[in-house]
């Protein structure tokens, strides 16, 4: 397993992350288990969560289930960097607490970091993400918030997921000014069939020495060979199969390109975000043994540059960071 300094930190991380949003709606709990066990084993020291994952409001099921696991000790809490967010809807009760709904406020955070660390039966959250930008909220608030979790040593690193450019920057210039280290990195959905963030979020982050974690890099399985039936389920409903016809002379070259390559595109997909600078990695979500330890390959696939060429020609993007890839 290949390991990288999360962004300008000395902490560092596999470069495949553990996502674990299938534990519990898709994948039993046992099975949940086994991967997080067979994650530790490959070196993958990486894990993702979010306190709404589970999809049952308030109840933070999936982080209770990685809570269970790491419960189990033998090292394991101390063998992972563990990472939730805090922003969704958490409150479960018949008469909605207005300030537990959807938001950064500080009470929000406080309170949200509490109940995570709980469910997660751990004493502290290595990387806290900000799950989305809340625009009504002053980052003097946010960063009080923080500041506090970090003080208690709740919070080790602050990170935000879905952020813009500008809103990394207004975090970094707010937290500058207050001696804070402010964000390390940033979890952005990214794939060779996503590619806006290479307009101004990934400069963002190389010039705010943010690490970059790709969330949704086979683009719902798009990447991962839905026409020859190698990505199993990964795509499954109409709104899937709607995407998979408007892009099938895409999605069907791409095969064809991982076919003569000899690799499994889903491994391909993953190798060519291994290869864009300034990428900690992608976040791996599998729902079974399989589909991790086969997410492993991509980490050796060697993309040279007449392969990023063909890829490009396949899923190109913007071409350039902005302005210079609309402008001059």
């Amino acid at each position: 397993m290949q390991h990288v300094h999360l962004g300008r930190t000395g902490l560092k991380v596999s470069r495949l992350c553990l996502g674990t949003m299938n534990f519990g709606p898709h994948t039993s709990e046992a099975d949940s288990f086994t991967i997080m066990d067979q994650a530790l084993e490959l070196g993958i020291n990486f894990f993702d969560t979010a306190d709404v994952y589970g999809w049952k409001r308030g109840e933070g099921v999936t982080e209770q289930i990685v809570g269970r696991w790491l419960a189990q000790g033998d090292g394991r809490r101390d063998r992972v960097v563990l990472a939730t967010k805090v922003f969704g809807d958490m409150d479960r009760t018949e008469r909605p607490d207005v300030n537990f709904a959807r938001g950064l406020s500080a009470r929000k955070i406080i309170r949200c970091c509490e109940a995570s660390l709980k469910r997660l039966q751990t004493d502290w959250i290595d990387l806290y993400q900000m799950h989305h930008i809340d625009r009504a909220c002053p980052w003097e608030e946010l960063w009080q918030a923080m500041e506090t979790l970090v003080a208690q040593g709740k919070v080790i690193y602050v990170g935000s997921s879905n952020f813009a450019a500008w809103n990394i920057a207004q975090a970094q210039h707010t937290a500058q000014g207050r001696g804070f280290m402010g964000l390390v990195c940033e979890q952005s959905k990214y794939s060779l069939e996503t590619r806006a963030i290479e307009l101004e979020v990934l400069p963002a982050c190389r010039h705010y020495g943010l690490g970059v974690i790709a969330w949704s890099p086979l683009a719902g399985g798009l990447l991962g060979g839905v026409i020859n039936g190698q990505a199993g389920k990964r795509r499954s409903g109409e709104g899937a199969k709607r995407a998979l016809e408007v892009k099938r002379p895409q999605v069907e070259r791409w095969e064809a390109l991982c076919q003569e390559m000899g690799e499994e595109p889903a491994n391909v997909a993953l190798a060519w975000i291994l290869h864009q600078p300034g990428m900690t990695g992608p976040i791996i979500g599998p729902r079974t043994l399989e589909q991790l330890t086969g997410a492993v390959r991509a980490l050796e696939i060697k993309l040279d540059e007449a392969a990023l060429h063909k890829i490009d020609a396949i899923w190109p993007g913007p071409g350039n960071q902005a302005p210079e890839a609309y402008a001059w």
